[in-house]
């Protein structure tokens, strides 16, 4: 598995301090999030999700434990949007530069507004994809926080 990923380019260029773990990824699993979490033997609050969204016709990443689902109307209100709805799979891709299931908040092609679920700040680390599938980045969440320059805000159901 490649150590070095758009992601982690991201992190150094940044001068974020995080460390890279390894799990084997299962294609077949329903909730990636919850699928690392128990392959790296983590709470699974404290592994980020990453989902591209769309907030009034426009991209939008969010972040948030994987354990919980997201609120679509917290979500658009946290930037200023009515609405908000899932990115079709291929339309994440091709923006991000990543593959569902390795997409990271963290060096994405194009940049757009990332939004942070509050409550991953009071976690000591958290985990988010390295950009790659079966890699992660652990982190502190204010490190996280401010290599995305992310709104905080509460976003989950």
């Amino acid at each position: 598995m490649a150590r070095t990923t758009p992601a982690t380019l991201a992190l150094d260029k940044a001068e974020v301090a995080y460390e890279l773990h390894t799990y084997a990824y299962d294609p077949s699993a329903d909730k990636v999030g919850l699928q690392a979490a128990a392959g790296l033997g983590v709470d699974p609050g404290m592994v980020l999700k990453t989902l591209m969204a769309l907030v009034d016709g426009k991209p939008v990443c969010a972040v948030l434990p994987s354990d919980r689902e997201v609120a679509m109307k917290k979500l658009a209100a946290a930037i200023g949007g009515k609405s908000a709805q899932m990115m079709k799979p291929a339309e994440a891709e091709r923006l991000t530069g990543y593959h569902v299931g390795g997409i990271s908040p963290f060096g994405q092609k194009r940049a757009v507004p990332v939004v942070l679920e509050e409550s991953a700040l009071a976690l000591p680390k958290v985990f988010l994809n390295g950009g790659q599938r079966g890699l992660q980045v652990a982190l502190d969440p204010a490190a996280a926080r401010d290599a995305l320059g992310a709104v905080v805000a509460g976003i989950v159901a």
